[in-house]
């Protein structure tokens, strides 16, 4: 039986009109009964902190409702024991029972501490035109930049591990966004060496089409400008934005009109577990972007609790390229957020890459992974080696904020605890590349 069949607490129907819950709205549902009294004391204490959201759809397709502890599904939506410390939890239990003010300030601290903007976000990555910053941009690596458009900062669910937390928790000041198109249109323009924009958030596809239509547009016009991509998780927490939802098939069109203007349309579907695949919305939608002319990718991070095992990934390996999807890249979790809960060893990583790989045929691993999303670029391990000073790791740049080291190789000692670049220090009689002062 399937969890399709299994979950069917709410009855609402197949093609239903999109219905998402806050924690209070959860609250509210049959599902909230189902889970034990320990569980909704962590429950209420967590989505305190980090952002909650869950659908119809999430709740009906993919979590398995007879056992939800031990489900993958639920780990990947609902707040887990361990995402906040114990004193964390505490710190937010007394300050509720003291008001909101109090609590509003506990909450403010422990965000603060759990690094709402990693890498650079807001600092290093920021976009300048003519002595002004853009909004909404980001521009780290030469020929990307990165579009945050204002009505797309939320999604049709919430992850548990998403490293754009910061974007959902009512903070204005770490909010990265933009309102219209025009000034971003402007910057390409003055940047010819950019081909390439993610239109990221948040998610994209929460937006009606028209209001994506008015951000995607003006973009075309742009001649340098060769790659469209929409980061998304809607192929999974909603598919039937693509296929159902009243502008659905304006969706299409709008996409169509990317493609024929010469454009390559990519679809970076954000995929954890195989099982996302599953349902039979989720493959109609797939078929319907490829229809459209889009080119679908998929990646994620491996993490601890969800999908930290070679039989998991080969699965979704497969099943991607069965239905036309192309693996691009296995993510280690980014350092922010609930990031100790879902870590997993650089080394451990690896055996599971590597274990995935062995197992899937030639069209399937196309992933790159592990890598880390790091302040000075992509960074890839590509796994231990032997030197004269002993055992190492060996790394390599896939891209890097300076162009000039992307594809360099380098050495770090060998670390099997490790979990992010800055764990790890140089090999005996190297250095690291990015560390290097400017030659």
């Amino acid at each position: 039986m399937t969890i399709q069949d299994r979950s069917t607490l709410s009855g609402s129907p197949a093609g239903a009109k999109f219905r998402a819950y806050s924690p209070a709205g959860f609250r509210r549902t049959p599902y909230w009964e189902r889970l034990s009294p320990d569980y909704r004391v962590l429950f209420d204490s967590v989505t305190e902190v980090l952002p909650f959201r869950v659908n119809d759809f999430t709740l009906e397709h993919l979590i398995d409702w007879t056992a939800p502890d031990g489900d993958p599904m639920f780990r990947l939506m609902f707040p887990q024991e361990g995402m906040l410390t114990g004193a964390q939890v505490a710190a937010v239990a007394r300050a509720k029972a003291e008001g909101r003010e109090p609590l509003r300030a506990v909450v403010r601290d422990i965000r603060e501490s759990l690094n709402p903007h990693p890498a650079g976000q807001q600092t290093d990555n920021r976009a300048w035109l003519d002595g002004e910053p853009v909004d909404g941009i980001q521009h780290k690596y030469a020929e990307t930049v990165l579009f945050f458009p204002s009505a797309g900062q939320t999604c049709h669910a919430y992850c548990s591990f998403c490293f754009r937390w910061a974007q959902f928790v009512g903070e204005p000041d770490w909010k990265i966004q933009a309102r219209e198109a025009a000034q971003a249109a402007a910057y390409l323009r003055a940047h010819p060496e950019v081909t390439d924009i993610l239109i990221t958030g948040g998610d994209p596809a929460i937006m009606p089409t028209r209001v994506l239509a008015r951000y995607i547009e003006p973009f075309l016009e742009v001649e340098s400008l060769r790659t469209i991509r929409i980061g998304t998780k809607a192929l999974s927490y909603w598919p039937g934005r693509f296929t159902k939802d009243d502008d659905a098939d304006d969706l299409m069109r709008l996409f169509e009109r990317v493609v024929a203007s010469g454009r390559h349309l990519a679809v970076m579907a954000h995929l954890n577990h195989w099982r996302e695949l599953e349902p039979a919305p989720v493959q109609d939608a797939v078929a319907r972007l490829r229809g459209a002319g889009a080119v679908l990718r998929t990646q994620g991070p491996i993490l601890a609790n969800i999908n930290d095992d070679a039989d998991t990934w080969a699965r979704l390996w497969e099943r991607s390229v069965a239905l036309g999807m192309v693996p691009y890249y296995m993510f280690m979790e980014r350092d922010t957020g609930p990031a100790d809960y879902f870590r997993v060893p650089l080394l451990r990583a690896w055996e599971i890459y590597t274990d995935a790989q062995r197992r899937v045929s030639g069209l399937a691993r196309s992933a790159r992974g592990p890598v880390m999303s790091a302040h000075p670029g992509k960074v890839v391990l590509d796994g231990p080696v032997e030197t004269g000073a002993g055992a190492a790791l060996s790394l390599r740049f896939l891209q890097a904020r300076d162009a000039a080291l992307t594809g360099r190789p380098f050495l770090a000692r060998y670390d099997d605890r490790a979990g992010w670049l800055d764990d790890l220090r140089p090999a005996p009689g190297t250095a690291f590349p990015h560390e290097r002062p400017p030659e």
